[in-house]
């Protein structure tokens, strides 16, 4: 939970304060029109007919306020509620479940499980340079998460969803659910996302072997010989984000329908990836999250309730 005074930031308050909060994250030289892109004809509609913050495009016509585009766009909830949800979700190194947010914030459990799907979708990435490079480390392992849904879940990995992990050392991770481990799903996730002057780390995985051979070195421990490090081998990084992803996982959001699995990725690797010790704190984090918003509206038909 942050501490009071952090709550008592006027965008955690008050509505147009958080509107005005999030123009200057997202529009930092000015506003922009979200329909035809542009920024110096236009002018803001003023009067008490009109919402607060609307602008209108003297170019396309168009009216707009800064959350047309947005995972906030059409939302009834204030923007300082919003606001509050982002830093909740931002701060909590395991997740906060649905339940604990709409209790938190004082609104319904539907509305609650809605909103954190839509911050998950502004902590999303899209395609990105490749990993490491100059002889950086990049850690690469598989976990699984039980098919938790309703029934009994069967012994065996073969019921379970596995998970790919890429971990730069004392960098950034990149997360994938992927069908199985085995070459035609592991290979083209590594070949793409690690740059060939990284130095590869991985246990003896035989999906490995090969595509290991194309970077500038890799470096593999044997687990089924109790091998866990040796110089610079080692998976251990990427063996402790597993840690705090699983804790989250089955602690607390306990269930996860396969098709947001990937929005729950996507949710621990940012918070990873933004952490204290990269010099990010809580508030940082919370902005960098507000920066992600554009162009990921989710419509309440996309999505289905998918955790307690």
């Amino acid at each position: 939970m942050p501490r009071k005074s952090e709550f008592d930031a006027p965008h955690f308050t008050d509505p147009d304060a958080a509107r005005e909060h999030l123009e200057a994250i997202r529009w930092p030289s000015g506003p922009v029109c979200p329909h035809c892109g542009c920024m110096g004809n236009l002018r803001k509609v003023t009067g008490t007919r009109h919402r607060p913050g609307l602008y209108a495009c003297r170019d396309c016509n168009g009216h707009f306020t800064v959350t047309v585009g947005t995972v906030f766009e059409r939302s009834k909830i204030p923007l300082h509620t919003w606001f509050r949800a982002v830093y909740l979700l931002c701060s909590s190194k395991k997740g906060m479940s649905s339940h604990q947010l709409h209790r938190t914030l004082g609104v319904t459990y539907k509305t609650a499980w809605f909103m954190t799907h839509r911050i998950r979708e502004a902590f999303r990435t899209g395609a990105l340079a490749p990993m490491g490079g100059n002889g950086n480390v990049v850690e690469a392992d598989e976990t699984y998460i039980s098919r938790k849904e309703g029934r009994k879940v069967a012994r065996g990995v073969g019921h379970k969803r596995a998970v790919l992990s890429l971990v730069e050392r004392g960098g950034k991770v990149r997360s994938f659910h992927i069908e199985r481990t085995n070459i035609e799903n592991v290979v083209p996730i590594v070949r793409v996302n690690i740059a060939r002057e990284s130095k590869l780390a991985t246990d003896e995985g035989p999906h490995y072997t090969k595509v290991g051979r194309e970077f500038a070195e890799h470096l593999t421990v044997n687990h089924a010989a109790e091998e866990y490090v040796r110089g610079e081998a080692s998976t251990n990084t990427v063996e402790g984000y597993f840690s705090i992803f699983k804790r989250g996982m089955t602690g607390v959001y306990q269930h996860c329908s396969e098709k947001h699995l990937h929005r729950y990725l996507a949710e621990f690797d940012f918070r990873y990836s933004n952490r204290a010790r990269l010099g990010i704190d809580d508030a940082a984090r919370a902005t960098l999250a507000l920066k992600g918003i554009e162009g990921k509206r989710l419509t309440y038909g996309g999505s289905r309730r998918s955790e307690a």
